[in-house]
């Protein structure tokens, strides 16, 4: 399958303003079933410098400098792939006793993962209903996040295109959210079990309801099959539809574009997405 999309990210400010170094989250990581063909990155006023590196998470990091005052910033990125098909359940746990949950990693990988491990916002309530979905599958390891994935999935999704996740307690109570609220929903059900898992960030080809937006999922690390992606937005486990842009243990470093600017001037944002 051949992916092309096309993000334009458009910043207008009502006066000039300094900008401040830019951090771009708008290079694809690729998995093993894909292969980058090409990559464009246009950027106006013309930047000064970029520094391209790889942030402490594994993730392509690209800083933008620009030196002039400007009343605007757009950021365009064309992306193209080549995604092939691919079993995503072609893996075997081991050591099998990880087999069921909750298990313990290994003492080399769990060092590792500790950052991914945190229970940040897992509440009492949440960890009781991981614990239900878990029992009610015999706390298989790969059937509890299956049916985690197609319980969330379940929910009322709703298109919010600003601000951060809701906490995990209020995407279950209201059964409703966007993919980003499902996805750290999902995650704190994992690490309430002592299931190491990430929050990602990428674009989505195949559905209306997302391909104009970025899209949310999330990955978890099983020893013998390495991090592998469920989009409870989906129901679905990830497979050669995704492009993925960053993981992150926190999900509030995951914007594909951040920085900041000195000045009095107001700003507005105005974003395009497309596959192409």
């Amino acid at each position: 399958m051949h992916l092309h999309v096309r993000h334009e990210s458009e910043y207008t400010y009502d006066l000039p303003v300094a900008l401040g170094p830019q951090t771009l989250y708008l290079y694809p990581r690729m998995y093993p079933y894909q292969r980058l063909l090409d990559y464009q990155l246009l950027i106006d006023p013309i930047p000064d410098r970029i520094v391209r590196n790889i942030d402490v998470e594994g993730n392509v990091q690209q800083l933008v400098y620009v030196n002039q005052p400007t009343k605007y910033l757009n950021v365009t990125v064309e992306i193209q792939l080549q995604s092939e098909e691919f079993n995503s359940f072609d893996f075997v746990l081991f050591p099998f006793d990880t087999q069921r949950v909750p298990f313990r990693y290994p003492k080399t990988e769990i060092d590792l993962l500790l950052p991914y491990l945190e229970r940040v916002d897992v509440s009492e309530k949440v960890e009781s209903w991981a614990r239900q979905i878990a029992a009610s599958v015999g706390w298989q390891t790969v059937d509890f996040l299956i049916e985690l994935n197609k319980t969330i999935w379940q929910f009322t999704y709703e298109i919010r295109e600003t601000g951060a996740p809701f906490s995990p307690e209020q995407t279950l109570t209201t059964c409703r959210g966007s993919c980003r609220d499902y996805t750290t929903l999902f995650m704190a059900a994992c690490r309430s079990l002592g299931l190491a898992a990430r929050f990602v960030s990428g674009y989505l080809f195949g559905n209306p309801q997302q391909e104009h937006q970025l899209h949310a999922w999330a990955e978890v690390y099983l020893p013998g099959a390495g991090w592998r992606g469920f989009d409870p937005a989906e129901g679905s486990v990830v497979v050669n539809r995704h492009i993925f842009l960053t993981s992150t243990a926190k999900p509030e470093l995951s914007a594909p574009i951040s920085g900041t600017y000195s000045g009095k001037a107001k700003s507005s944002l105005r974003s395009e997405l497309l596959f192409v």
